[in-house]
């Protein structure tokens, strides 16, 4: 609205005058003054409405400078008492109408000390004389406020007083005829000082800040904007005013901004940091906004418009883009740290990487390995070999593949399918190659980008090929220790940026972090596989054969195929029908366990041939271990240098059992060494575990072993195992050693069946370490199996055994070994009477092979030497080596065996 002609009105102080001077017009104000004397509040409004004059908004519309100033109209009769009185002057003294009409306006209004001096100017203003100025008066809370008044005599219509007679002449004498009465108007100084304060306040905010003000009315149209919003716009501030917000941005910016401004003009809720883009062509390219909205409202909250405030966030966008990027390539980097080498294994090593790169950075990747590398050998060295540069030829293996672009893939796949002279490029056909699927092999020519990629050691960008998917590829090698692993390709679809340097960065980052992963992992492979040859050359070829017993093994390594273990367990066939079984498990896994297994299996097997007892065997392979952890003086060989304190505190644990069974007296000695309890399966009982005194492990030492001797019926079985078979993180042992004891009572009667069933019924369960599992089920000799005669120490002695012996043989239908047995068992009795002392014992045992025993007390091993020529004796034991198979001499507890073994 215009509000400007009445507060000219007002502005005057002390102002005097008479109709038709300067000020107001009295003619224009007594026009709307009632006719009659009868009280009407709404025709003193309306007369004041229009003494101000007419909204510019809009009839009705809010936003009037006399919704917000404090003004008061009122009537005064010629009485000289108050004749109207409007709500707003009621609203402004707090004198209701009530008690206003009739009174004395100075009594009522003005306060006591200014009674008389408010009197004579009411009177002169009676008499027609017109004052504009200030003036105290109660206010609604009692004490003194100043108003600017306006007092004018009231005259009627074509110069017809209120009563209906002629009024004054304008041009004549003022005092020629009396006024009937006045007309008084009141304004709050101190509101209106207020107002004047706040609009210059506004109007130094509006022109002279530098962010961007703007003005929407209800209509959503620009009605005031300043120089720094038309600035941001790029258009002058004058050709802003009635536009919308289709004519400043693109469509889909100004249907947000339309939207955001009908949702603040309707909840009044406030919209803060909204951002929008567009191209203004004084600034040159696409700019970057940032608005802050609030709706603007009048008295009663009645909505006025959308006003709002826009910053040029350009540059800051451009940095908050910039940095986001650096903290997502930090954060990239550092999850390609803990994610990428979480397990030592070459394919899971590249398939970490594909995840940590797939989707963040790239859309589709490969990782690409040197053949060699999958069999733990290395790659070529960047420096060449033999001085001759590496080209970058050699045969790959794609071991890893990762894709968000199905479509991608499937385009690139159907390249392999063409013609290869359809390609008269190396990077077509690179392009080509990098479609191969995981598993495939392939060779990139010396030109392609790809070959220069792995001859170089640097990164390339080539072009992504011909499918029409992709936008950008890199290519980057795998280096590590200077020597190239492979390549991985990393490519972005269309729609994404392509790589730029600070990309490329990042990415050979990524890439050095994974190749060390992948080099330690194919150390890793290297260092397995030779375990695990070691680790089976050791383990006894199939299943072995024993005098008396039918054996069944297994050996299962664990589920995660990371480490070899030292789990082992071997048959040793000794003299006289007997059988060491032995199984046993060195603590720790990796190559230095196998290694330590494979030392204390072959002590096992030397210990046995000397026929020492199960305790003798493992209080010697205590020694033995504590010997693998001593490091001893002097340096490492093939090191250098001293032995490190880490070597030196090196300790070899092992646990182990030793059992040895005699199959003509079906006796079974055992020994333990920390080891589970071997379980024991009698014919008509349940499955029980042996109480065999557990022991220390070896390598602990100070303690001797003890040994426990049972005789075994025909049928039994027996049950050696590690702790890979019956304990777990879960469950507890005591479960898997009853669900052990089940399987062998429940389980079938063919040994190799029941082992596979213990295998699986418990395997599944678990699976976290090594298994080793030893069946061995009694099967008693035949009673004509075994010819056992004692000989007096006398001469006649060698005659008996000779003809003894020939007849078992021939009993038995063993005819053709008469002749050599004979011989043989002749130069035997005969050492044992020359050499020996005691009675003579003479054994003939038949299994699989024939095995004679000759028994005396003495103690003196017999030793083979070489006879001379001129020697009478001393040729026996070589006719023995020579005619027999197998030949030695064991030690007992009262002389010593001598014995010699024939096929059949």
């Amino acid at each position: 609205m215009n509000s400007l002609p009445a507060r000219e009105a007002l502005s005057g102080s002390g102002h005097v005058g008479v109709p038709g001077q300067s000020g107001t017009p009295a003619t224009s104000l007594a026009a709307v003054t009632p006719a009659t004397d009868t009280p009407s509040t709404t025709e003193a409004d309306r007369a004041v409405d229009q003494a101000l004059g007419a909204p510019r908004w809009g009839e009705g519309d809010p936003g009037s400078i006399y919704e917000y100033i404090r003004v008061a109209t009122f009537a005064i009769g010629p009485d000289g008492l108050i004749s109207q009185w409007s709500e707003r002057a009621a609203d402004f003294f707090a004198v209701p109408a009530a008690e206003a009409l009739g009174a004395d306006p100075v009594t009522t209004l003005v306060p006591r000390q200014l009674w008389r001096r408010g009197r004579a100017r009411l009177e002169r203003t009676l008499a027609g004389e017109e004052w504009v100025g200030t003036a105290p008066y109660r206010g609604p809370d009692g004490g003194e406020s100043l108003a600017e008044v306006y007092l004018m005599p009231a005259v009627g219509p074509r110069g017809e007083g209120t009563d209906g007679h002629q009024g004054t002449d304008r041009g004549g004498d003022t005092g020629a005829e009396r006024a009937p009465g006045a007309l008084c108007l009141a304004v709050d100084l101190g509101r209106l000082r207020r107002i004047e304060t706040e609009l210059a306040a506004s109007e130094a905010v509006f022109g002279q800040t530098p962010s961007g003000f703007f003005l929407f009315d209800r209509q959503l149209r620009l009605q005031r904007v300043n120089r720094a919003f038309a600035d941001a716009v790029g258009v002058e501030p004058e050709a802003l005013a009635g536009r919308g917000a289709h004519d400043l941005f693109t469509t889909g910016e100004a249907e947000r901004l339309e939207a955001a401004l009908r949702q603040v003009l309707e909840s009044g809720d406030p919209v803060v940091d909204l951002r929008f883009s567009g191209a203004v062509a004084t600034h040159g390219g696409e700019r970057r906004w940032a608005i802050s909205l609030y709706r603007l409202t009048g008295p009663g909250e009645r909505p006025m418009g959308v006003a709002g405030q826009v910053n040029d966030i350009t540059s800051r966008h451009v940095a908050e883009r910039e940095a986001a990027g650096v903290r997502r390539n930090l954060a990239l980097v550092n999850e390609a740290s803990a994610h990428i080498g979480s397990t030592l294994d070459l394919e899971t090593t590249a398939k970490e990487l594909l995840d940590v790169v797939v989707p963040q950075f790239c859309d589709v990747a490969t990782v690409d390995l040197y053949s060699a590398l999958l069999f733990g050998e290395s790659g070529p060295s960047l420096a060449g070999a033999g001085g001759h540069p590496y080209d970058g030829s050699g045969e790959l293996r794609r071991v890893a593949v990762s894709s968000v672009v199905g479509a991608a893939a499937v385009g690139l796949g159907s390249l392999l399918g063409g013609d290869q002279g359809g390609y008269s490029t190396d990077a077509a056909y690179g392009a080509r190659l990098a479609a191969a699927e995981a598993g495939g092999t392939l060779c990139y020519p010396p030109r392609s980008p790809h070959a220069r990629a792995l001859r170089t050691g640097r990164s390339a960008i080539p072009d992504p090929g011909p499918d029409p998917l992709l936008r950008s590829t890199l290519v980057v090698p795998l280096v590590a220790r200077d020597v190239v692993l492979g390549l991985i390709q990393l490519s972005r679809a269309i729609g994404s940026e392509p790589f730029d340097a600070r990309d490329v960065a990042i990415a050979e980052e990524i890439a050095a972090r994974a190749a060390v992963c992948v080099d330690n992992a194919r150390l890793y492979r290297r260092e397995h596989e030779r375990a695990l040859i070691l680790q089976r050359s050791l383990l006894p070829p199939g299943n072995p054969e024993a005098s008396g017993l039918e054996i069944a093994c297994r050996y299962r390594p664990s589920n995660n195929n990371t480490e070899v273990g030292g789990d082992w367990f071997d048959v040793i066939p000794l003299p006289g029908n007997r059988t060491a079984l032995v199984i046993g498990d060195v603590m720790g896994r990796g190559l230095r366990a196998a290694v330590a297994m494979g030392q204390l299996r072959t002590a096992v097997r030397t210990l046995a041939m000397l026929d020492l007892d199960p305790a003798e065997v493992l209080g010697s392979l205590d020694e033995i271990a504590r010997g693998l952890g001593d490091p001893g003086p002097g340096p490492l060989p093939g090191y250098g240098g001293q032995r490190t304190g880490d070597d030196a505190a090196e300790v070899y644990l092992a646990t182990c059992v030793y059992a040895v069974y005699d199959a003509v007296t079906q006796r079974c000695v055992f020994a333990n060494a920390g080891h589970l309890p071997p379980a024991l399966l009698s014919p008509g009982e349940p499955a029980r575990m042996l109480d065999v005194p557990p022991g220390l492990p070896l390598g602990v030492g100070g303690e001797p072993f003890e040994e426990v001797t049972l005789t075994l019926p025909d049928g039994a079985l027996l049950g050696l195992y590690t702790d890979g078979l019956v304990e777990s993180r879960k469950h507890q042992l005591d479960e898997g050693l009853q669900a052990f004891r089940i399987a062998l009572e429940n389980g079938a009667p063919a040994l190799e069946t029941l082992c596979d069933e213990v295998l699986s019924e418990l395997d599944p369960h678990h699976g976290e370490d090594d298994i080793a599992l030893l069946l061995a089920r009694v099967r008693a000799l035949p009673e004509d199996a075994v010819g056992d005669w004692q000989l007096p120490p006398e001469p006649t002695s060698v005659a008996k055994a000779r003809e003894k012996a020939c007849a078992w043989l021939l009993t038995r239908g063993l005819d053709d070994l008469v002749d050599t047995t004979e011989l043989l068992v002749s130069e035997l009795v005969t050492n044992a009477l020359r050499h020996g002392s005691g009675d003579i014992r003479l054994r003939l045992l038949r299994d699989t092979t024939v095995v004679c025993e000759v028994w005396d007390d003495g103690y003196a091993q017999p030793r083979r030497r070489r006879a001379q020529e001129t020697d009478e004796g001393g040729r026996g034991l070589q006719l023995v080596s020579l005619l027999a198979e197998r030949w030695g001499s064991r030690r007992t507890l009262h002389g010593k065996i001598v014995w010699f073994e024939l096929g059949l």
